[in-house]
């Protein structure tokens, strides 16, 4: 399946593009960093990727053409979480979705708004992991941090001195994450093989938390 369908919510049409290879294993939903959209490529050939590797995703965009625009839009957290949980509730509510896990994928500012939206909404869905990619974790801020409780993956290129810096300061706070240090890897990963790592870190984890989650689940409704 590579479908384009069209979301409605706060008054706005949002396109999302759903990808899937056979019934996945599970969902991952990608939140697009400042100034990207649903057809980064970067996003695209890491979401294909996974889709070869049996997982399902959705890329969309979270803000309108006019919105993105505004350049400090681009950066307001609370309004991209929002964003991002508006469209779960959409696909979790859609034909597509049929009770698999989720995972939330973010980058750069897209990875605040995925840790944020996974601080509110953790008891409401099947969410069992999130991932960012040379994201900024910090923006979600203290209190948000302190309440993801699904495993969460840090990935950042190791030139990428700043972001690092960042990342540590996140690390501190979230109760159950880990940080990876792409060698080689700038910010936007651009360096040969950088981003076939991201992909390979991604669905390792994915893969690891998925089966401890299932297990979980297994075991809460059976034992």
């Amino acid at each position: 399946m590579n479908e384009e369908v069209k979301m409605k919510y706060d008054g706005k049409d949002f396109l999302a593009i759903l990808k899937s290879a056979g019934k996945p294993q599970a969902w991952v939903i990608f939140a697009h960093g400042s100034g990207s959209t649903r057809l980064s490529p970067r996003n695209q050939w890491v979401a294909n990727e996974l889709v070869r590797n049996g997982f399902g995703v959705m890329l969309f965009d979270l803000l309108t053409k006019e919105e993105d625009e505004i350049y400090m839009n681009r950066f307001d957290i609370d309004l991209l979480a929002h964003r991002l949980l508006e469209a779960t509730s959409w696909f979790l509510n859609s034909k597509f979705y049929q009770r698999e896990p989720v995972a939330y994928f973010g980058a750069s500012t897209g990875a605040a708004a995925a840790l944020v939206a996974a601080a509110r909404n953790f008891e409401t869905t099947l969410l069992f992991a999130v991932v960012s990619r040379g994201g900024r974790p910090d923006l979600a801020g203290l209190e948000s941090l302190n309440q993801v409780f699904v495993p969460t993956l840090l990935i950042v290129g190791n030139h990428d001195t700043e972001v690092i810096r960042l990342n540590e300061i996140a690390l501190e706070e979230l109760p159950d994450a880990k940080l990876v240090l792409v060698p080689g890897a700038t910010h936007l990963f651009e360096e040969p093989g950088t981003l076939g790592e991201v992909v390979r870190l991604t669905v390792d984890w994915l893969h690891q938390h998925l089966e401890e989650f299932s297990k979980k689940n297994f075991e809460e409704k059976f034992i």
